[in-house]
């Protein structure tokens, strides 16, 4: 009992620091899973594991083929959840270079690691290319929290994110392929009857994981399942399609669930977010308790076996050969820069789903006795510790030395996507801005995408929004929501992560009665909130350039904006085309000369009318 839970709070515990110091969760997992295994048998007096999974076969935590059947299972439900995320219009969407990364440079890894694996240590082909099947995944819960803090382009983000997303289910079912190949040959890999019994396996797969996923779809639709029994019903179905597809041919469920979970992921499922939201949250779990296993499984003798120079050459042929080979091949006649695809290639951490898998199909191999089955876990388990480490200690200082780094974040995050967000976005892209626009209202991000605008639904009360990478060149955070305590919130939370150069938010309706209490994040005017800006909106819906000649000039202008509520001040706009936000508590900005413009919201005016005003104002 006192092991079974202090597995469970030292994976929390891990969790924690993982997230305290910005690391994938797998290092610290696997390396407490090491302390408490296979090192503490070397300073325990008899020997003996401080956690023993398994010893001599039948004891243990798990003995006999208990830890066997919770890994499979545990498994089934990660890879269900990779599954869920894989969409397809962001394979349509994502573009060539990140296309040809997760075909193209799957195949180069898989082809180049298996050949150097064959080569270097003298394994079979079959184990050599499981174990590159194995290493094509990297996953995002180890590119984010390298990337999270580290500034970089959009595109080299977005690479890396997608990357990590689309291929974590693409290869972990040729990780299963390559595995059900070898394992129904047992001994006659080339068969006809282990061809037969590999049909079977991807007859009995494709057409389970089909089925149930159309099935549930339904189910879910037609609210037959009652909302509070949705997530642990879906829990069961995948459950039950892991056990009954693996019934009807052998080792076919992994794959049955992977493709259940692709399939209802391209769904137009109501609940799905409540449906990742659990799954996340259970994935976690089990990911905590999965890896502390594993590692502690590994015996000291498995370890002595990869000592050795092979191991280093096998780690360097991957992590300096095969991944920038694979990336250059798939950025050929891209917009990527030399030095852009040159970072691409040194940050390829492996995951979860490769040490997973990895420790999975090598029990199973061991006890069919394969030949070579033996260093699939231990491998697997180094080109993952070695690449997290490699990449999370070297990320950042790789960046600045190929000049990938950005040292200035330009990009402006908009929260709310109301029609004031999304006319002032598309002004803001025009000028060569990035800009983001987040909301929680699907229907205001729907048609912030049709004016060609990055949007995405996110709620900023979860830590979702601070968890994206592509936000890394975020440097200007405006909240424009028709709510003051949304508004307020999000700067307090977000200011120090995304307003590098400044943070604003629209004046509140009391504030606005009262222009001596002005706050400092005051954005565009003190006598202007959500329902004048919204109103405004509604009558001139067009944001409007003026040419200034001096400071006077614009400051005669502010004054006329502060007393007609149909001329909302937004942006100066410098002789560089270099824009400003003008904020209610502070609307000057020293020598303004010819060539600068005032951008404002509202009706046009004439130009010579509105000079006269602006003397006469002055006057």
């Amino acid at each position: 009992m006192v092991e079974l839970a202090g597995i469970i709070i030292l994976g929390i515990v891990a969790q924690w620091f993982a997230w305290r110091l910005k690391l994938p969760a797998i290092l610290p997992l696997i390396l407490i899973g090491l302390l408490v295994g296979p090192i503490a048998s070397i300073y325990t007096e008899d020997g003996h594991k401080l956690i023993e999974p398994v010893w001599n076969g039948e004891k243990g935590l798990f003995p006999g083929d208990a830890l066997y059947y919770f890994v499979s299972l545990a498994i089934s439900i990660i890879l269900f959840e990779g599954g869920l995320t894989l969409k397809r219009s962001e394979i349509r969407n994502v573009g060539p270079v990140i296309t040809k990364l997760i075909t193209l440079g799957s195949l180069v890894t898989f082809f180049g690691a298996g050949i150097a694996a064959h080569y270097i240590f003298g394994l079979s082909w079959q184990i050599s290319f499981l174990f590159s099947a194995l290493i094509i995944v990297t996953g995002p819960t180890v590119i984010t929290p390298i990337l999270r803090n580290i500034p970089l382009k959009k595109d080299i983000s977005a690479v890396l994110k997608w990357e990590g997303i689309l291929i974590d289910p693409i290869g972990a079912l040729v990780a299963v392929l390559v595995f059900e190949f070898i394992s129904v040959g047992e001994g006659k890999a080339y068969t006809i009857t282990a061809l037969i019994e590999f049909g079977k396996i991807l007859l009995f797969g494709f057409t389970f994981g089909f089925t149930f996923a159309h099935a549930l779809t339904f189910l879910i639709k037609k609210n037959f399942i009652p909302h509070y029994l949705l997530n642990v019903a879906s829990l069961s179905t995948v459950l039950l399609v892991f056990v009954m597809s693996d019934a009807f041919a052998h080792e076919s469920g992994l794959l049955a669930v992977v493709v259940m979970g692709m399939v209802m992921g391209n769904k137009e499922l109501p609940n799905i977010k409540e449906l990742l939201y659990f799954k996340e949250s259970l994935s976690i779990l089990l990911i905590s308790i999965l890896f502390i296993l594993l590692a502690a499984n590994i015996n000291m003798s498995d370890l002595e076996l990869i000592f050795s120079w092979k191991t280093a050459a096998l780690f360097g042929v991957i992590v300096f050969v095969i991944r920038p080979l694979g990336v250059f091949l798939s950025a050929m006649n891209s917009n990527l820069r030399f030095n852009e695809k040159l970072f691409i290639g040194w940050v390829g951490p492996r995951g979860i789903v490769a040490a997973g898998i990895a420790s999975l199909f090598g029990s199973k191999l061991l006890k069919q006795g394969e030949v070579g089955a033996e260093y699939i876990t231990p491998l697997v388990f180094m080109i993952v510790l070695g690449t997290v480490l490699l990449n999370a200690t070297t990320a950042r200082l790789f960046a600045k030395m190929v000049g990938v780094f950005l040292t200035k974040s330009e990009g402006i995050l908009i929260i709310g996507a109301s029609k004031f967000s999304r006319l002032m976005g598309d002004y803001l892209q025009k000028n060569n801005r990035h800009v983001v626009l987040v909301d929680s209202n699907q229907n205001n991000i729907n048609k912030a995408k049709k004016l060609g605008l990055e949007a995405f639904s996110a709620n900023i009360y979860s830590d979702s929004l601070g968890d994206n990478i592509e936000l890394s060149d975020i440097g200007y955070l405006m909240s424009l929501t028709g709510n003051a305590d949304i508004n307020t919130y999000a700067i307090k939370k977000f200011e120090k992560q995304f307003g590098e150069h400044g943070s604003f938010r629209l004046v509140s309706s009391d504030e606005m009665n009262d222009p001596e209490n002005n706050p400092k994040e005051g954005l565009f005017s003190h006598t202007d909130d959500f329902m004048k800006l919204m109103e405004a909106t509604r009558k001139y819906p067009a944001i409007q350039e003026i040419d200034l000649s001096d400071t006077n000039h614009y400051q005669g202008l502010i004054e006329i904006t502060n007393s007609d509520e149909d001329i909302i001040p937004l942006f100066l706009k410098d002789d560089q085309g270099d824009l400003k936000i003008i904020s209610s508590f502070n609307q000057e900005f020293g020598d303004i000369q010819e060539g600068y413009k005032l951008v404002y919201l509202g009706k046009a005016f004439d130009v010579e009318v509105l000079n006269t005003q602006t003397s006469q104002s002055q006057n």
